[in-house]
């Protein structure tokens, strides 16, 4: 798989009772999600619901949001880190750090065309990464997808599963559940949805 993919990754950890959990206490206090801008740039959300129970996303808006990206990668839009510190009730919060460059790149993108402060925005961005990552680790679904000179094809019962497969509590793809997913039919899209798979390369975006 080219470097270009394999390289979208996340640092993360499970943190204890400190800053983090303040963080975490204060974004269920006042409202889903809220962020904060350090000197250097870097920036911190504070969340107040746990990856698992982020909401599902419209496959169609998966599909833009990675030509987003692929197009900000084109431009040298780099992002900046950004902390994600997810309150759990009675558990220590979850903090997920993106600090790799085109995972940054990727989650600027997104937040600049949707917002990551808000769940929707943010579901889809953790998504997106969460599609890439678990590309570069399951050979299962190497029949899934295909990579081009021009792009990446992906399957649309693959697009339609990433769109709607919960997240786990370090915002990856759950392996089994992805796989459970795919050996069994998937909702079909509505009539008004825009026709899934097909090439993952920089398109205007409508």
């Amino acid at each position: 798989m080219p470097a270009a993919l394999a390289a979208c990754t996340r640092q993360r950890q499970t943190v204890g009772m400190s800053d983090a959990t303040t963080a975490g206490r204060a974004a269920a206090e006042a409202g889903p999600i809220r962020v904060r801008e350090a000197p250097n740039g870097a920036l911190t959300y504070a969340i107040a619901i746990p990856p698992e129970r982020l909401p599902a996303v419209a496959p169609e808006r998966l599909l833009a949001a990675w030509a987003m990206a692929r197009r900000a990668a084109a431009l040298a839009r780099w992002g900046a880190p950004r902390q994600m510190v997810f309150h759990r009730d009675d558990a220590p919060p979850i903090e997920i750090v993106i600090a790799d460059a085109d995972a940054c790149c990727w989650a600027e993108a997104v937040d600049s065309e949707v917002g990551l402060d808000t769940l929707p925005g943010l579901a889809l961005c953790l998504r997106l990464l969460a599609l890439i990552e678990v590309l570069t680790r399951a050979p299962w679904l190497a029949g899934m997808f295909d990579v081009t000179p021009d792009g990446i094809d992906l399957h649309p019962a693959l697009l339609r599963a990433a769109a709607i497969v919960p997240l786990d509590s370090g915002a990856r793809f759950d392996e089994p559940g992805l796989r459970r997913l795919l050996s069994r039919p998937l909702p079909r899209p509505s009539p008004r949805s825009s026709p899934l798979g097909g090439r993952l390369a920089p398109r205007p975006i409508a």
